[in-house]
């Protein structure tokens, strides 16, 4: 299974050629007996040994620190920018409900009915055969436009979506801090500003019990620019100072900040995992927990899983090391890239 050693980078091999048929992905967990199948697919292997391959490629490194952005890195930005116009272009509505706002419907139909032109357009030619695949995880991105909802399910998405994109090819090894610490953080600024704006409810909150509302993946992450800083110890992200000074610098801080202001009352008691997370020593420790926590609380949850989408680039197959495909899902990100940093 994935385990990648301290300090090492690894990405999935590119093991799809031009005859490679891709197809539109579907949702394929109907109930809570089929969670056994997926904690032993090749779709799980693959997308939380994505997870943890980012998180070692930022580590100690700023959301400022700057780096290497390619053209394909540079298009994605593009698209997320486009998917901003067209919120600013949609208002919210006059209505007499506090939560969920109508016009996220109409804004969600026109990323639905744009996204595979955005795609193309943001998109070399040569990668347009895997639109129809990839398209839907990144509509799926934003929210459900029927709940007027969005949880960590829907980051999910965007995750496999940004996983999907190296694995055509699209993204190479030079291209993992950008995808996180430029893309993601893009998306990440997006759906808050979604969620501000149309008042979006969060899907499946655990309430105090949880990390965030709507987040998980930017505590990962962000946690992980923060090791080997000792300038800011976990006991201190709950300081004023501190969270002023560096927001704008780590994903984490960011986090505690945006959590501020969307919340009220005692932080222990609107965000009692996040006050307990304080209390541990070091950064290294925090980020562990936070990896194990999500392989827990996210990643085993069926009502989180239910929406999971499954096609040709992410499959609902068993893992087994005796076939091809399933020493990809062991061996997948085996290329070393980069050291702590």
């Amino acid at each position: 299974m994935f385990k990648p050693t301290s300090g090492q980078i690894i990405l999935p091999n590119v093991l799809l050629n031009t005859d490679h048929q891709y197809v539109q992905p579907k949702k394929m967990i109907h109930s809570e007996n089929m969670m056994t199948r997926w904690e032993n697919c090749e779709a799980y292997y693959e997308y939380f040994g994505f997870v943890k391959a980012m998180n070692i490629a930022v580590r100690g490194k700023s959301l400022q620190q700057d780096c290497f952005i390619s053209p394909i890195s540079k298009g994605i930005l593009n698209l997320i920018s486009t998917l901003d116009n067209i919120l600013t272009e949609t208002p919210p509505i006059d209505q007499p409900q506090r939560f969920g706002n109508k016009a996220f419907k109409l804004w969600y139909e026109k990323v639905k009915e744009d996204a595979q032109n955005l795609l193309k357009i943001n998109l070399p030619e040569e990668y347009h055969k895997a639109i129809i695949e990839i398209a839907d995880y990144l509509v799926e991105s934003f929210g459900n436009a029927t709940r007027i909802d969005y949880g960590t399910g829907h980051e999910m998405s965007f995750c496999m979506f940004l996983y999907c994109l190296f694995k055509i090819g699209a993204f190479k090894q030079e291209d993992c801090v950008a995808v996180v610490n430029k893309i993601f953080y893009s998306y990440l600024e997006l759906v808050r500003r979604l969620q501000v704006t149309y008042r979006m409810e969060p899907a499946g909150s655990h309430g105090v019990w949880s990390l965030d509302d709507y987040h998980f993946i930017p505590f990962i992450w962000g946690s992980s620019q923060l090791v080997g800083r000792p300038i800011i110890e976990p006991r201190m992200f709950l300081q004023e100072d501190v969270i002023k000074k560096y927001r704008s610098e780590y994903m984490f801080i960011g986090c505690i900040d945006y959590i501020n202001k969307v919340k009220t009352g005692h932080f222990s008691e609107h965000s009692y995992q996040l006050w307990n997370i304080s209390g541990l020593p070091s950064w290294n420790k925090v980020n562990d927990g936070l990896v194990k926590m999500y392989q827990g609380e996210v990643l085993k949850k069926f009502p989180v899983i239910q929406h999971v989408l499954f096609g040709s680039l992410l499959q609902f197959i068993s893992f087994n090391k005796d076939t091809s495909q399933s020493e990809y899902a062991e061996n997948s990100f085996k290329k070393p890239l980069v050291g702590d940093g």
